[in-house]
This record gives C-alpha cells, sequence and structure tokens, in this order.
C-alpha cells in the first residue's frame, strides 16, 4: 500500500451509551487522532477520549474541515452506523475506501427493530430527517411495519397527522426515544389519538399500519385515479397514464422530463415507482404549475423538480434525461427535436396527441425515425336516463420512440 493510500481517515459510529459502547480499536482511534470533527452531541459523548483538536461541521454543512486535513490522523463521529443515512456515504465519494477505516455501531434502525420485536428485513425503514414528512405517504399501506427517523421532537406529531388525514389513524405509533443511552424512552399511542409532549429530538417512530375503511393507500400499480391530482381538465387521464408509464419504463435510478406536466401526473406517477427515480416537470402555466407542487406534496414525492417555462427554451441547462414524456405542447416539432437531441443512449419518449395537428407531427415523426403508434380509446360506462351506456374520451395517439437520434 502506498504512502497515500494508508488509512487517514477513520470513521467512528458512536450510539447515546458514549464511550462505554466503542470498542478498544475505536476508542484508540479517538485517542490518536489530531482531529476529530462530528456534531456538537457526539463530541461531547467522545470527550473524554479527546486528546487533539475538535471541530464541529460547518453551516451549512460541508466536508471541507476533513478533507483538508488530508494524510493527517483524523476521526470523524457520526450517529450509530456511519454508512446508513449518515455521513459515511458522503465522505466514501469523496476518500478511496483504502484511506479510511470504519468502527461502525448500531443503526437507530436496528435498535428500534429489536425494541419492537420486528424482522429488520420486513421494515420500510425511511429516513425524514431534515426531509419532508410527505416522503412517508407512499408507504402507507395496511400492515406495513415503518420506522422513520425523524428530524426532531415535532416529527412524530407530523407523522401522525399525515396518517390519520389519509384514513391510517388506527395505526399504533411508538416513539422510540434516545434508543442505547441512558435517556431511553418508549411511549406508545395511536396516531388519531396523538398527544405525546416532551418528546426527546433524537427519537424514531415505529408505525404498523391500520387502515380504516376507504383508507387511501396507495397502489403498486401506475394509474392513481385523477380525482387524487388537482387540476384544472388538462391531466393525463388515469389509463392513458398507465400506459405512459408503461412505455417510459423507468430504471433504477432515471431522470424523467415531464413536458407540457399540467397536473404533474406523469412524473409524480414515475416517481412513485421506485425512490431512487427523479423527474423534472415543465409547465408554462403558473396556476397549473402552483398545483404540480401541491400534487407532489400530497402524493409523497415533495422531491419532484418543477421548471416553470415554456419548452423548449425552458429545457436548457437540465440534466439530460433518461426518459421524455410530451403530454402538452407537442404539436410544436421543436419541443420533439429537443427532446431526442437530449435523451441519453438508450433514453424513451413518449408522447400522447388529441388534436389531428398533433397526430400529424406524430405521423411525420414516425416516418422518419420509425418507432411504435398506438391509438388508445378509452369509453366508460355512464348513466342514459334510468339506463346506462358507453361514453367514449377523446382518444389518443401515443409515439413511442426508443433510442437516440444521431447529430
Amino acid at each position: 500500500m502506498s504512502e497515500a493510500a494508508r488509512p487517514w481517515l477513520t470513521i467512528v459510529g458512536i450510539g447515546e451509551d458514549g464511550v462505554a459502547g466503542l470498542g478498544e480499536n475505536a476508542r484508540a482511534a479517538i485517542s490518536a487522532a489530531d482531529l476529530v470533527v462530528g456534531g456538537a452531541r457526539h463530541l461531547a459523548l467522545a470527550a473524554p477520549l479527546i486528546g487533539g483538536r475538535q471541530e464541529t461541521w460547518p453551516k451549512p454543512f460541508s466536508l471541507a474541515p476533513v478533507l483538508s486535513r488530508r494524510g493527517e490522523a483524523v476521526c470523524v463521529l457520526a450517529s450509530g452506523d456511519p454508512f446508513w443515512h449518515g455521513v459515511g456515504a458522503l465522505l466514501a465519494r469523496e476518500v478511496p475506501v483504502c484511506e479510511m477505516r470504519v468502527f461502525a455501531g448500531q443503526s437507530a434502525f436496528a435498535m428500534a427493530a429489536q425494541r419492537m420485536g420486528w424482522a429488520m428485513q420486513n421494515v420500510v425503514a425511511l429516513s425524514l430527517h431534515g426531509l419532508p414528512v410527505a416522503r412517508l405517504r407512499p408507504h402507507l399501506s395496511p400492515g406495513r411495519r415503518i420506522l422513520a427517523l425523524t428530524s426532531d421532537e415535532n416529527g412524530p406529531a407530523e407523522m401522525a397527522a399525515l396518517a390519520t388525514r389519509h384514513g391510517f389513524g388506527d395505526s399504533a405509533l411508538t416513539v422510540l426515544e434516545a434508543l442505547g443511552g441512558p435517556a431511553e424512552a418508549i411511549r406508545r399511542t395511536t396516531a388519531a389519538s396523538f398527544d405525546l409532549s416532551g418528546l426527546n429530538p433524537l427519537n424514531v417512530v415505529a408505525l404498523d399500519v391500520v387502515g380504516s375503511p376507504g383508507a387511501a393507500a396507495m397502489p403498486l400499480s401506475p394509474g392513481l385515479p385523477d380525482d387524487w391530482f388537482a387540476h384544472d381538465g388538462q391531466i393525463t387521464k388515469r389509463e392513458a397514464r398507465a400506459l405512459a408509464i408503461s412505455a417510459l419504463a423507468p430504471l433504477p435510478g432515471e431522470i424523467l422530463w415531464d413536458i407540457g406536466a399540467g397536473a404533474g401526473s406523469v412524473a409524480i406517477e414515475w416517481m412513485l415507482r421506485d425512490a431512487s427515480l427523479g423527474a423534472f416537470a415543465i409547465e408554462a402555466v403558473p396556476e397549473r404549475a402552483a398545483r404540480i407542487v401541491q400534487n407532489a406534496e400530497a402524493l409523497g414525492v415533495p422531491s419532484l423538480r418543477l421548471v416553470e417555462g415554456r419548452a423548449p427554451e425552458a429545457l436548457a441547462g437540465l440534466p439530460p434525461p433518461d426518459a421524455v414524456f410530451v403530454g402538452g405542447g407537442a404539436s410544436n416539432p421543436a419541443i420533439i427535436d429537443a427532446a431526442l437531441a437530449a435523451l441519453r443512449p438508450g433514453g424513451r419518449l413518449v408522447v400522447h396527441a388529441v388534436t389531428l395537428e398533433t397526430e400529424a407531427v406524430l405521423l411525420a415523426c414516425h416516418a422518419r425515425l420509425g418507432g411504435s403508434l398506438t391509438r388508445l380509446e378509452i369509453a366508460r360506462a355512464s348513466a342514459v336516463g334510468r339506463m346506462h351506456g358507453w361514453r367514449p374520451a377523446m382518444p389518443v395517439t401515443q409515439w413511442v420512440y426508443a433510442g437516440k437520434v444521431a447529430p
């Protein structure tokens, strides 16, 4: 091992029991460090061992205090397991693993699962630390067991309110505070009757989900009911949306552009397929743009990014997409050309047309580039006097192109 690659950085996961819960090697690493970096709470827990200089993380957060001392004996303190929603993964992006040693403790999730008697492999482990509580929404389904790390003492009440609002007020809610330390406490209630006060800011919430009749559980399949979205009629309807998501074929980690997003329904359903997916909703009408933000929050994907502007100009500077959906404005060939030019290799473009003018554009694209054309015709049963009949929706022409146009 070269001198440059020798381990100079040690990451130690420390629990609420402080130095008593650390092994011999972890203790020695803290004592031998020229610099110890961590949060104020972590530094206080390790204080009896620290002999070198100590420094708290800067605000806003930065790895600079560690990276600027590369090659010196530096120790970073973290909570429990540094690689489970912790600083360890951030450091590993900048420091080769051969230059670090890691002494991990138990994660808060692991300790919470043990206290609850829950099998960890069957639990949804969700970090809401510094993140919107709306991220809980997609996981609310009867029988689900959720462990959520909150930001502070207000997090459990926010979770309880969200669960109750969507029909899961009967869910058993347990707040596990300061796990592993002398102040550890466990308090139980239900989401609807939540009235706990004086909670420790360091807490994990265990939610055993129970739904009341009519609870709005989030299905795993695409095609959410249209009335789950706030909209003004400009929305890709349920059946067409499900077929659009199928054609867009999301893969983990991919990015979607939803051009002419309307209510944002396609971008939202794309993101609901997997937590690793990202999306940009491009919308020129301010009122619709505001609804997109509202819908994303309500349906549990608050990280959906809104671009308010008119395509193709509004597309400038966005990260290259793996998939593009054009639901509005496709009558302008320049939008389709811009989308094709931006697609990553192997990317997918899906365009829906409901007008003859836009359909003509898609026919020309198909003649020039290939791909597939599909006509979607949906009819719904509705009352006709005292009887029922079929009322057809406007037909949709779907063009799907997979690949990348050569420059």
